[in-house]
């Protein structure tokens, strides 16, 4: 319960301290601060007294009592307060311990002289009344549904079964637990060619990104060629590590391998190319590795969703064509949360250790529990049994969305829904961007699929919305669906 008090001084009637006080003789003036207490006279004497010690140090901090304000004597307070006196008489040194207040024979406790500047409260900005409710921007899943019982169980039995150079500052590729684990599920659902040895643990994908970057910069190169529609965020980062990027063309069969010639470097999304959704053809796949070979190229393949595939059995990694030739990224982000701050890198042999040196002078690590945790997640089984259920999650909010715009926009035609989290809704020429705006008034977030686009694509441009159905909770789906019929045209 919250309790508030003031106190006055002799010259409003209260009582003087008598001579054996050491906080000395009456105040001497009227003393009326208000402070509030939690659970005042209730619990364990510790607590009152913390609770005294935090609301006079906050009284002081937020200019509530002034620099040589006199405060009353412990008898005195304590009296005002129903607690005993030596409360209060610690919660007095306490302070002038830490310089909050002063203390000398004769003239009692003040508010030390000292410049206390006032805490700026730190303004929330009012939500804008075109501020987006309901967000159906690509590239996250629905963090609600993280198996937050089941992730406590794998971690309780994690911490008890590790040893305790777990806890040390480790290898740099990650704990051997998590790579073991990561060999024998990449091998078996998505076709990767994994040995622990071979994998890099790293706190994002854009992290591994990064070091790969670095690695080729190393070797003399100066381009990378990649997808025509991707993530800015990715380019950018290959352009802070000097490396110019070169977009592809693409077509329905996925991303054109003809125009690999004169690159010994690219990034592509073979499985499920982002954000367009078609799968790399079996011949383009194999044309791939064959130019890889013979220009001692290397293929930076990000498998950010290959989990989720709806309609048979997902594509197989490309990376298990040539794990020479292929470094595989794989993430947790999709699958379980991007809070977790979990990717891995399958390397080529000869690769593997020099990356682990370039990541260990970073200086950045993923916490060892959490890969602890993820171990014991792979291995116990939770992990197949979660992406399973959210696996006919998301293909229900898939199969909504299609039925929804067959109803409501039947000239809006609906790609890229083979796999994944989001879907591709492609609009009639000059459209997008009043699409988007007409979502904004809808209080949608959405992206057109313009933002996604290379500046130096010469894949001709089309008009379509970017729509991530993994995003919204359940409760929350059906509305921002609604939302989205009405922005369409």
């Amino acid at each position: 319960m919250e309790k508030s008090w003031a106190t006055s001084g002799p010259g409003d009637g209260s009582d003087p301290t008598g001579p054996t006080d050491p906080d000395g003789p009456g105040h001497g003036g009227a003393w009326s601060v208000d402070l509030h207490l939690d659970a005042l006279g209730k619990g364990p004497r510790s607590g009152v007294r913390r609770g005294l010690t935090d609301a006079l140090r906050d009284a002081v901090r937020g200019g509530r009592l002034a620099p040589g304000t006199r405060l009353p004597s412990s008898r005195t307070l304590a009296a005002d307060l129903g607690v005993a006196r030596n409360t209060v008489a610690d919660a007095y040194a306490d302070l002038v311990a830490e310089g909050w207040l002063t203390a000398r024979q004769g003239s009692g406790t003040r508010v030390a002289d000292r410049a206390v500047p006032r805490p700026v409260a730190s303004a929330r900005p009012p939500r804008a009344s075109g501020a987006p409710v309901h967000d159906l921007t690509p590239g996250t899943p629905d963090v609600a549904s993280f198996p937050r019982g089941e992730w406590l169980k794998a971690a309780r039995r994690a911490l008890a079964a590790a040893p305790n150079d777990a806890l040390g500052y480790g290898d740099p590729r990650g704990r051997i637990e998590l790579r073991t684990a990561l060999a024998a599920y990449l091998a078996r659902a998505r076709g990767v060619h994994a040995e622990p040895d071979r994998i890099v643990v790293v706190p994002g994908f854009v992290h591994g990104l990064t070091l790969l970057g670095e690695l080729l910069g190393a070797r003399g190169l100066r381009q990378i060629a990649v997808e025509p529609y991707g993530l800015g965020l990715h380019r950018d980062r290959l352009a802070r590590v000097g490396l110019r990027t070169r977009p592809l063309g693409l077509d329905g069969l996925g991303t054109r391998t003809d125009g690999l010639a004169g690159h010994r470097a690219v990034l592509m999304t073979p499985a499920h190319q982002f954000p367009i959704g078609v799968p790399l053809h079996p011949d383009r796949r194999a044309r791939a590795v064959e130019w890889a070979r013979r220009v001692d190229g290397l293929i930076l393949e990000d498998d950010y969703d290959g989990e989720f595939r709806y309609d048979r059995q997902p594509v197989g990694a490309l990376q298990g064509l040539d794990p020479d030739r292929v470094v595989y990224l794989g993430t947790a982000s999709k699958s379980l949360a991007p809070g977790l701050r979990i990717a891995w890198m399958v390397l080529p042999a000869a690769l593997a250790p020099e990356v682990a040196g370039l990541k260990e002078r970073a200086g950045a690590s993923g916490g060892a529990v959490d890969q602890l945790t993820l171990a014991e997640f792979l291995t116990s089984g939770a992990y197949d049994r979660h992406v399973r259920s959210v696996r006919i999650r998301y293909r229900r909010r898939r199969d909504q969305l299609v039925a929804a715009l067959a109803e409501r926009a039947p000239e809006v035609r609906v790609t890229g829904i083979a796999a994944g989290l989001h879907a591709v809704l492609e609009l009639p020429p000059g459209t997008e961007q009043v699409v988007v705006q007409s979502a904004s008034w809808q209080r949608l977030a959405v992206q057109g699929l313009s933002r996604f686009r290379h500046p130096d694509a010469v894949t001709a441009p089309r008009d379509a919305l970017v729509v991530g159905y993994g995003t919204p909770t359940d409760h929350t789906w059906p509305a921002a669906l609604e939302a989205l019929c009405r922005s369409l045209p």
